[in-house]
């Protein structure tokens, strides 16, 4: 049983990606709905289906020792009553380190009767993250008459 109840998709994706710096494989399962249609792929890595294998994915991931930060850029959300999914980038860098790796990620989350829980993590790498341009009105703007 979850001891957690999160009432957004946002904040579950702020404990994952607490627990993911944290390097906490409690933390991070609890974030994840207990079901066997889970999916999670690493970049780089195979897909992984049902509890069992997610949480041996993050045990050895997390049971490294390398501690890692994680900057979340370029947000996406679509949410609807019981279903939110996220897309987005992290620039991921191991602690003290200037300079990180762009990941292109998506992450799922089902309404449950114990809140918000991730069902899906899709990370890719990406050759270079593009920040999406924000195009600025001209301060003195032309009139054609």
């Amino acid at each position: 049983m979850k001891k957690t109840t999160y009432t957004s998709p946002q904040d579950a994706e702020a404990a994952f990606y607490e627990a993911l710096e944290a390097g906490n494989l409690d933390a991070m399962m609890e974030v994840w709905a207990e079901d066997e249609e889970l999916v999670c792929v690493h970049p780089g890595g195979p897909r992984l289906v049902g509890f069992d294998q997610v949480r041996a994915s993050w045990a050895q991931m997390l049971g490294s020792g390398q501690r890692l930060q994680v900057r979340i850029s370029d947000p996406v959300y679509m949410q609807s009553m019981m279903l939110a999914v996220h897309s987005l980038h992290e620039i991921i860098a191991a602690a003290g380190q200037p300079r990180g790796q762009a990941v292109a990620a998506v992450n799922v989350y089902l309404r449950t009767g114990t809140g918000w829980r991730m069902v899906a993590h899709h990370a890719s790498p990406v050759p270079q993250v593009q920040p999406r341009q924000v195009e600025v009105p001209d301060a003195n703007p032309k009139v054609l008459h």
